[in-house]
């Protein structure tokens, strides 16, 4: 049988390739990035007590009707922005379903859109598939901050989207205000959308502010927010995210949307709904994870990886050039294999392998697990 691939150039994804090897080897897993420690005791026995009440079926297209309404709530209480929960908010399979949907939606045949390296791996296929073209501007090493200037540079009359994603993966950079005043300056008086990835949403340091497209007005009417439960609630498995947008391009996600999954997981979205009720999870996971995230630096502090600044998601950039003249992906493996740590080369993330001789590693992980890994890279 004769196929004619839609992405030739895609593989196994470098998240898969990793945890295998990692599983392969006995190594510890700080390459893939979901927490190792259990859910929230109360959020899997809701799973459970739905389940037991009979919601097994279909849920709403659009989402549970309870949880699109707690999502709006808690949008309007951290940014201010309101969403109509009947028309503007999408309940999707996971964040990843979120953005394929959103991508698919708006990007024709020739549209261009800009794709900010190091860029999440789900970006790009989704636009080939749509037969959109990548513009590949890249993020300036070593802060890994956005040169706004290449960016308006870049903007052709084909420009259909900007794709941003804030907490970054990998980097673990933000946007600060300034930036957002740059991107609506951008923007303004021109038909492109906004595709922002904000799964890491509630995983911000050092006393900084989100900036959500949502605080923004000028933003918020062009664009597709995308944020994951999975992420907030260590229930990456269950994969559960939402999309936010005006009801012009929300009806344009959905008719994608239903295609795809139709509805997701109903015992799950009551679940959540309820859960949501405890603002404290959320408002304090910042915290949760910047101690963490600061464990895992005291830790390794006497070895010679060097960590790069990280003020969000759940990842800790380290420069190790002080230690081997490897590219990221080699080292990667062999340290895998021979000092059993997996790790995520970030070169993976740029279409053109960039390889500023760093590692990305996952601290979302128990302290026993960060103390046995740390003991290890600080032995190489």
């Amino acid at each position: 049988m004769k196929i004619k691939s839609k992405l030739p150039g895609v593989g196994v994804t470098i998240f898969t390739q990793m945890s295998q090897l990692a599983m392969e080897h006995d190594a510890v897993n700080l390459s893939q990035g979901f927490p190792d420690f259990d859910v929230n005791p109360k959020l899997a026995s809701l799973v459970k007590e739905y389940m037991d009440k009979g919601f097994n079926q279909y849920a709403p297209m659009q989402g549970i009707p309870v949880l699109r309404e707690r999502i709006r709530k808690k949008v309007l209480n951290l940014y201010g922005a309101n969403y109509d929960p009947d028309t503007e908010i999408t309940v999707t399979s996971g964040g990843t379903e979120a953005l394929f949907a959103a991508i698919t939606a708006v990007v024709n045949p020739g549209d261009e859109v800009i794709v900010l390296e190091p860029a999440y791996d789900s970006y790009v296929p989704a636009i080939l598939l749509s037969k959109g073209i990548p513009v590949f501007l890249k993020m300036k090493y070593p802060d890994y901050h956005i040169d706004w200037d290449e960016v308006k540079d870049a903007i052709t009359d084909k420009t259909r989207l900007i794709i941003l994603n804030s907490p970054h993966n990998p980097t673990g950079a933000v946007l600060t205000p300034r930036d957002m005043e740059s991107l609506i300056n951008i923007v303004s008086g021109t038909d492109i959308i906004i595709l922002s990835d904000e799964v890491y949403e509630h995983i911000v340091f050092d006393g900084i502010e989100h900036q959500s497209i949502c605080r923004y007005p000028e933003l918020k009417e062009r664009s597709f927010v995308v944020s994951s439960f999975g992420k907030t609630y260590h229930t990456t498995g269950w994969k559960v995210g939402y999309c936010l947008a005006p009801k012009a391009l929300s009806k344009e996600l959905q008719r994608v949307h239903q295609y795809l999954t139709f509805s997701t997981i109903t015992p799950v979205q009551l679940a959540f709904a309820d859960i949501m009720e405890q603002a404290d999870l959320y408002l304090g996971l910042a915290d949760f994870y910047q101690k963490k995230r600061d464990c895992f630096l005291d830790l390794i502090a006497g070895s010679r990886f060097k960590p790069m600044p990280c003020h969000g998601t759940y990842f800790q950039m380290m420069d190790y050039s002080d230690i081997s003249d490897e590219a990221d992906n080699s080292f990667a493996r062999r340290m895998t294999i021979e000092h059993g740590v997996a790790a995520i080369p970030p070169s993976s993330f740029y279409h053109e392998k960039d390889d500023h001789r760093v590692l990305r590693f996952c601290f979302a992980k128990k302290d026993e697990t960060l103390k046995e890994a740390a003991g290890v890279l600080c032995r190489i």
